[in-house]
C-alpha cells in the first residue's frame, strides 16, 4: 500500500521559514517524480514545485520559484519543501504527490493527505 505522509506544517510568521517533509512508503520511490501542491480555503488545488526521479531537475510555480525549494533524498524516501519568506497568501493545505514530472495534478498518481500551513502577517 502506497503511503505519502506529510509533516512539518504549522503556524509561521510572514518572512520566516518552514520546511515540509513527505515520507513515502510502499512504492519504488526513486522511480517517481515528486511534487508539492497546495490548496487555499475556497480555491482550487495549485501546483507548487516538482522534482525529477534523480533530483537533477526541478520546477516551481513562478510566484514561488525564488522563495521555495524542493529537494529529495532517495536513500530516505523523502521529499522536502523549504519555504523561505512565506507570505499570508501561502496559507493552505500542502500535499505531496508521486507520479510523472510535470505541473499538472493529472501527472500524479499517488497523494498524501496534506499538512496545514498558516502564515500570519
Amino acid at each position: 500500500q502506497v503511503q505519502l505522509v506529510e509533516s512539518g506544517g504549522g503556524l509561521v510568521q510572514a518572512g520566516g521559514s518552514l520546511r515540509l517533509s513527505c515520507a513515502a512508503s510502499g512504492l519504488t520511490f526513486s522511480s517517481y517524480a515528486m511534487a508539492w501542491f497546495r490548496q487555499a480555503p475556497g480555491k482550487e488545488r495549485e501546483f507548487v514545485a516538482t522534482i525529477t526521479t534523480t533530483g537533477g531537475r526541478t520546477n516551481a510555480a513562478d510566484s514561488m520559484k525564488v522563495r521555495f525549494t524542493i529537494s529529495r533524498d532517495n536513500a530516505k524516501n523523502t521529499v522536502l519543501l523549504q519555504m523561505n519568506s512565506p507570505k499570508p497568501e501561502d496559507t493552505g493545505v500542502y500535499y505531496c504527490a508521486a507520479g510523472s514530472y510535470g505541473s499538472s495534478s493529472f501527472s500524479y498518481r499517488y497523494w498524501g493527505r496534506g499538512t496545514q500551513v498558516t502564515v500570519s502577517s
